[in-house]
């Protein structure tokens, strides 16, 4: 199963390690810091024009990946639990 993160992109559930507040979790400098090493990195995707509100964390193949989406966190919340995803 899929989750569909917004603009036509989906991640696979299985792969997500967490969901997180942009605006909250990047008061911690740990969090800011971790994700510009990911930024330099190439492990930091974001297809969207709009500012982002959210960030996925993936472990895919052993390499842990961001995705930033413009989906609020409880937005991604609800579509988890009600099962909204692609297939």
């Amino acid at each position: 199963m899929y989750l569909h993160i917004g603009n036509g992109n989906s991640v696979k559930r299985k792969n997500i390690i967490g969901i997180f507040d942009l605006d909250t979790a990047t008061v911690s400098k740990i969090t800011k810091d971790f994700i510009g090493k990911r930024q330099k990195e190439g492990a930091v995707t974001y297809l969207d024009s709009d500012l982002p509100r959210a960030f996925i964390l993936l472990d895919e193949d052993g390499e842990t990946k961001v995705r930033l989406s413009r989906i609020s966190t409880s937005g991604l919340k609800i579509r988890l639990e009600s099962g909204i995803t692609e297939e």
